[in-house]
């Protein structure tokens, strides 16, 4: 009998099929740790910012602390009512301007533009999200804000101050750095990130349901109407829910041109789309370096504490609608 003895070689097969599972390993590894990191990072910027303004949460607890509009750093008493409301005031106005402009270039990209144009106008708006925010601040600033302040807001000081029941809306000063301005420029830096998911949206319609409603005799305009957008509500809710989160945590383009008021008035007066207001942005970037004091620098990481909270959970919200409407589409 012939015994057979072990050449000590690897044939190339097997040498592969062993450096292919280290290299499965190691990219396992690799993936893994890279997602873990995510998470780990957004927690420890939660804990540091809670250990940072814990002296404020100690000194001012939490619901006195919303609820104060008093900012005096001399006394040491603060409050985040007048940059919380702020910010969330002029991100409303914002995605009021935005979303039906939005909408409307969504509609017309997916639906009503030819096929030589659609590539055009879609990158002319993804261009504007392309502009630095400060470029968007400078231009609202000197020539923006002139245009509000000597042609837009006299002629709403004339005739829209008056109206019944809504013309507290339109009373202020009007000297063009205010809410409505700061509102216009964040609508016009949003408009390209919301149109393009909306896009995006109504690219997820199935071809055979349009075809069918087109089957059936409706109009181009019925079939936009109660087909596609009814098909896709929950994927626009989502996006503006996006833009919203954008606009919030919006920071240069907002310094230059709403005033940081931190004592607009009465609540009414900081209603008014012609009043100077600030936002929690804007009251970290212009004061962080300026604080005097344990409690100032701590009740401005409550501020960056509250955005985060906030920015953080309407961007959950809109992942978790954009995700029912995917999976929608896959059934």
């Amino acid at each position: 009998m012939i015994e057979l003895k072990d050449s000590g070689v690897v044939s190339p097969a097997v040498s592969m099929k062993r450096n292919g599972r280290v290299g499965n390993t190691l990219f396992k590894i690799a993936a893994f740790t890279a997602s873990a990191l995510i998470p780990i990072v957004v927690i420890t910027i939660f804990v540091v910012l809670f250990i940072e303004a814990y002296p404020a949460i100690k000194a001012f607890g939490v619901w006195h602390f919303i609820t104060t509009k008093s900012w005096d750093a001399v006394d040491n008493h603060f409050g985040a009512f007048t940059p919380l409301f702020g910010s969330i005031y002029v991100t409303i106005w914002a995605f009021i301007f935005a979303a039906p402009i939005s909408i409307g270039v969504a509609i017309y990209i997916t639906e009503l533009a030819p096929n030589w144009l659609k590539p055009i106008v879609t990158t002319a708006i993804e261009l504007l999200a392309a502009i630095p925010t400060v470029i968007y601040g400078m231009w609202g600033l000197f020539i923006l804000a002139p245009v509000m302040q000597n042609h837009v807001e006299p002629w709403i000081l004339d005739h829209l101050a008056k109206l019944p029941v809504i013309g507290f809306l339109f009373n202020g000063p009007g000297i063009g750095i205010d809410t409505l301005t700061t509102a216009v420029i964040l609508s016009i830096m949003i408009t390209p990130f919301m149109s393009s998911l909306i896009k995006d949206a109504f690219g997820l319609v199935p071809e055979v349901i349009k075809e069918s409603a087109y089957g059936l005799g409706a109009t181009r305009w019925e079939v936009i109407r109660k087909v596609v957008i009814p098909y896709v509500s929950s994927g626009i809710f989502g996006s503006g829910i996006f833009a919203i989160g954008r606009a919030l945590g919006e920071t240069m383009a907002v310094s230059f041109v709403n005033g940081n008021n931190h004592n607009p008035g009465s609540f009414l007066d900081m209603l008014s789309l012609l009043n100077s207001v600030t936002t929690i942005t804007v009251t970290l970037a212009d004061e962080f370096t300026e604080a005097v004091g344990r409690l100032y620098l701590s009740s401005l990481f409550y501020l960056a504490l509250i955005l985060l909270t906030i920015s953080f959970s309407t961007l959950a919200i809109a992942k978790i609608i954009v995700w029912r409407l995917e999976r929608r589409w896959r059934t």
